[in-house]
């Protein structure tokens, strides 16, 4: 009996967890989207400039784990009041893109909004631009808000630190032919701050130490190190990039080539700070490209466009 009923028991169990599988896969699977979901842009802060003007920042957050949207600009990819083109993306990369673009506004702007508008998916989303004081940014809150830092923690490090500065070599207008590659050439310089704690490879241990490790901040957590990154930011068609770019935006996956990732490693950079890509393009049209500098804790960026023929 005592046999019976410790089978039985057994049985209870494994009934009761494959209830909960069922019940809660759906709810999993509702909660993490592919496609079909909108984009959220998001206005991240502002900073002053030396001349008196104002620069306002904006992000966004595609809800979609897979799909890129391509939104040109227009009636659905525009700003107001003003011009409808400040500058703004029209490829939108998976899940929290944070501080992408930078607008800026006269030194007069006052208490005035400028308003970002995105239709993605049939859903119209707003950012509100803003220079409201609670809103001012500076290298600390942008460290933070990425994941370099924790919430409210700074050293003497971390704040004198300042932001890689990149050189992109070459014209800032090229051609190139479908099917064919061009060579991107970026000098990156940087001054070694914050300090990179992990190297560009692993031991077996330390892959799987990282594999389980549980969180260490209630915030998204990145790596600090160099790197650089190229990336499609105007364009429809697809553009391949040799070597494989490190993300630019919080893929928090353990093995995800992202400095999100708990198993990124940072891309080695040679002596003379000069990085070299391939772009090949697979389709017709003018592209812009958006090259990417960031240390961990802060950024630079930079931009070319390339026309593509047959």
């Amino acid at each position: 009996m005592k046999l019976l009923a410790n089978e039985l028991s057994m049985g209870m169990k494994f009934l009761l967890l494959g209830l909960l599988f069922l019940v809660t896969t759906p709810m999993l699977q509702a909660e993490t989207f592919m496609q079909s979901r909108p984009v959220w842009p998001a206005f991240e802060g502002w900073h002053p400039n030396p001349d008196g003007t104002f620069n306002l920042m904006f992000g966004y957050m595609n809800e979609n784990w897979e799909q890129q949207p391509f939104v040109e600009i227009g009636d659905n990819n525009f700003f107001s009041p003003g011009e409808p083109d400040q500058g703004q993306p029209t490829n939108f990369f998976p899940r929290r893109n944070r501080f992408t673009f930078e607008v800026s506004v006269p030194a007069d702007w006052g208490d005035r909004e400028l308003v970002w508008t995105l239709n993605v998916n049939g859903v119209e989303t707003k950012a509100y631009g803003t220079l409201k004081p609670d809103y001012l940014v500076d290298n600390m809150v942008i460290a933070s808000e990425t994941g370099s830092l924790g919430i409210g923690v700074s050293s003497p490090e971390s704040r004198a630190n300042i932001p890689p500065v990149l050189t992109i070599q070459g014209d800032e207008v090229r051609t190139a032919k479908v099917g064919g590659a061009i060579t991107l050439v970026v000098q990156l310089e940087d001054d070694g701050l914050p300090r990179t704690r992990i190297s560009s490879t692993r031991s077996e241990s330390d892959l799987l130490r990282g594999m389980f490790r549980a969180p260490q901040k209630p915030t998204v957590n990145k790596i600090n190190a160099l790197y650089m990154s190229w990336n499609v930011y105007r364009g429809e068609g697809g553009v391949t990039f040799d070597p494989p770019q490190t993300k630019v935006w919080e893929d928090t996956r353990v093995s995800a080539n992202s400095p999100w990732g708990s198993l990124w490693l940072p891309p080695e950079i040679p002596d003379d700070g000069m990085v070299e890509v391939t772009a090949t393009f697979n389709e017709l049209g003018t592209y812009v490209l958006w090259v990417r500098a960031d240390d961990g804790g802060l950024y630079d960026d930079g931009y070319i466009t390339v026309n593509v023929s047959e």
